[in-house]
């Protein structure tokens, strides 16, 4: 059996004992300083790298992978949800940048026109009477109207108002996902008022009905707006808000948000705010003629003739609030301007392209060999997918 130790108490100077507790407590002191230096650097080297990719420009690209495709000269492309929609008269294809088919669909239009919200889109037959609700594994449900489609907005869940006109009678239409009719309504267009567009909120609670007013040979834009939930159901027809504009013409109407709508007019632009009823909050007044105007669901681009650089083109970017973020010139006589997914604006045409970031700043320019038909911007700030004729392109720029 071992033997028992007994345990002996050391007694300890108090003035060592200081001492002792003041060493370590400057050697933590120590320790969070060199920690904080390393986190301080850290944070100053991650802050200028973002700050050099931001304001670094590129003039050529390396290719990381090719695919090729069949050509089709009447196909359109766009992006959604990170994979390539082709679409032409015949039908609809979804594929990943590798060129992997996803789904496809098969149809006859004279003019297929694309709405996309989230996770939902509608092909439709701008002038005819089809309508393709689609999620991201294909096909939901096709809607057959019996007027000509004269547009169509979607929402995040997939429910869709249409705009249709046949003779001087004009309707509009809410229907869900399977095809339900929901709401609807008649405008005549004897009474001198008929409906140019629709806006639909992404969560298919409100809609908005750009009418325009011709009684007695003036002119006279009104908007009017729905609220089909709860807050709707207490007014007369769902209307929480209508509002007019003498002498003006307001051609188009979109969301760009849960609760913030655009109206564009040749004048300007009015950003219309409100979770359940919408108003006016910010009015913007074009400097000049305007050549383009293009947006998202966070920005409103417009492009100018420049008077003082002849043959130039001047940018001109606001924010949802009216605010300017981004001015730029560029001398591209392009055929196509748009937002791309990052927010950075792709300036373009059959084989040139120049891309500005939201700062202002003239990220890339250059000239293909082949006809250039779409960008995407790609996971990062250098990478990329060009559609060319013959091959799909993803690249890094450098």
């Amino acid at each position: 059996m071992a033997a028992k130790t007994d345990f002996k108490t050391v007694e300890t100077d108090s003035g060592e004992l200081e001492e002792l507790n003041e060493k370590i407590r400057s050697h933590r002191h120590k320790t969070i300083r060199r920690v904080a230096i390393v986190l301080i650097v850290l944070a100053a080297v991650l802050i200028g790298l973002q700050l050099w990719m931001a304001l670094r420009s590129y003039t050529s690209f390396e290719v990381t992978a090719q695919t090729t495709q069949q050509d089709s000269s009447a196909s359109k492309f766009e992006a959604y949800l990170g994979n390539i929609l082709e679409y032409n008269n015949d039908g609809i294809v979804c594929r990943g940048t590798d060129n992997k088919l996803i789904w496809n669909q098969s149809f006859e239009m004279t003019t297929p026109t694309l709405a996309v919200c989230d996770r939902y889109l509608a092909v439709y037959d701008r002038g005819g009477t089809s309508i393709y609700i689609i999620a991201e594994k294909g096909v939901v449900h096709k809607i057959e109207t019996t007027t000509p489609i004269n547009s169509v907005c979607i929402a995040g869940q997939g429910t869709v108002a249409v705009l249709m006109k046949e003779d001087n009678v004009s309707y509009v239409r809410l229907y869900d996902k399977k095809g339900k009719e929901l709401a609807g309504g008649e405008f005549y267009e004897e009474k001198e008022s008929f409906p140019v567009d629709i806006a639909l909120s992404p969560d298919g609670q409100k809609l908005a009905v750009d009418m325009l007013d011709v009684t007695e040979g003036k002119v006279r834009s009104t908007i009017s707006f729905y609220n089909f939930g709860s807050v709707g159901q207490n007014e007369i027809d769902n209307n929480v808000g209508t509002y007019s504009y003498d002498d003006i013409f307001i051609p188009e109407i979109e969301y760009m948000g849960a609760d913030r709508m655009m109206a564009l007019s040749s004048q300007g632009f009015m950003i219309f705010d409100g979770k359940q009823k919408p108003a006016p909050k910010k009015e913007v007044k074009f400097d000049g003629e305007m050549q383009s105007v293009f947006h998202n669901s966070r920005y409103i681009g417009v492009t100018y003739s420049n008077p003082q650089k002849e043959g130039c083109w001047h940018i001109k970017v606001y924010d949802t609030n009216g605010n300017i973020v981004m001015e730029n010139d560029t001398a591209l006589a392009y055929t196509r301007i748009e937002f791309l997914d990052n927010n950075e604006i792709c300036v373009r045409d059959d084989y040139h392209c120049e891309i500005f970031t939201i700062h202002s700043i003239r990220k890339f320019a250059y000239t293909f060999d082949k006809e250039l038909y779409k960008i995407l911007s790609g996971s990062d700030t250098a990478a990329y997918t060009f559609i060319m004729k013959g091959e799909i392109d993803e690249v890094r720029l450098k």
